[in-house]
């Protein structure tokens, strides 16, 4: 993942522990919970706590925790990644908040149905955790596999919008 050079960032104690954010000038570049697997090296970005992207984040964030929001609007950033990895935190975005799908599923929507473990891969490395819904991705049998933030986290984030009016 390449990060713009111009990148700023702070970090928000949210429901499910501290997560950090970023925001390029292009806008939200990620959202990784503290500790997880694939998180950013943040000794080159600025911290920027006042940063209007990353303050909107936050606040819709928040509301999603809250139970108060069930779809973001955020100016993002998602040109890090390759092409591929791109489509597929595209196609993320598809999910319908309360809904899953499987990666079989999902490789087979972006019209690359033997692409599934690559696309496994493209999720596991989603830079935009909660907001660009890498957790609604589930086994080809329904069951949680792996998510960088943990699957406790994953079941919780599946749990809130199960919850939550549609």
């Amino acid at each position: 993942m390449k990060h713009h050079p111009d990148t700023r960032f702070t970090t928000w104690d949210g429901p499910m522990g501290r997560m950090v954010l970023a925001a390029s000038p292009r806008g939200l570049s990620g959202v990784w919970f503290e500790g997880q697997r694939h998180g950013p090296d943040t000794s080159a970005w600025r911290q920027a706590p006042d940063h209007p992207v990353l303050q909107q984040a936050i606040t819709q964030l928040q509301q999603y925790f809250d139970g108060q929001r069930q779809h973001f609007d955020l100016p993002l950033d998602l040109s890090g990644g390759t092409p591929f990895q791109q489509q597929v935190w595209q196609a993320l975005l598809g999910i319908t908040p309360g809904a899953t799908t499987s990666y079989g599923g999902l490789s087979a929507a972006i019209g690359k149905p033997a692409a599934v473990r690559a696309l496994g891969a493209a999720v596991g490395r989603n830079p935009v955790s909660v907001i660009v819904p890498c957790h609604r991705v589930l086994g080809s049998d329904g069951s949680l596999t792996g998510y960088a933030g943990g699957l406790e986290r994953k079941t919780a984030l599946l749990r809130l919008e199960a919850q939550a009016p549609h």
